[in-house]
């Protein structure tokens, strides 16, 4: 089975007294670009770091098996306003650019993301 795009699930959560919100998202990448997606993220660029974090990111993880990436983080105070904020980063947009030779689609043929139900969570 093929999947393609990135596929998010968002799950708000209230953590002592702090609003937040689970997404997790999968995408997939062309075929023998494994190697290089795993060495551009080695040298993640510290300016990109800082705009993710300034923007309430945290716990944010990627795995990898095959082709298929699978990404989860968590968005303070959600990820509406999380994402706008790092969106708004040059560093952003630099890094998307950089990666287009690697990801083969992170959005629906509409342009949004795709999203599910989180139907467990244990903390």
């Amino acid at each position: 089975m093929q999947h393609t795009g990135v596929h998010m699930t968002w799950s708000m959560a209230v953590t002592e007294g702090c609003a937040m919100e689970r997404v997790c998202f999968t995408f997939e990448l062309y075929e023998g670009a494994e190697v290089e997606y795993k060495r551009r993220h080695d040298e993640i660029w510290p300016e990109l770091v800082s705009a993710i974090q300034a923007a309430g990111l945290k716990n944010y993880s990627l795995f990898r098996r095959g082709t298929q990436v699978i990404g989860y983080v968590e968005a303070h105070p959600d990820a509406a306003t999380a994402f706008a904020k790092v969106a708004e980063s040059e560093f952003n947009g630099k890094w998307s650019e950089w990666f287009k030779d690697l990801i083969v689609n992170q959005a629906s043929d509409r342009g949004d993301q795709l999203s599910f139900t989180e139907v467990w969570h244990l903390e």
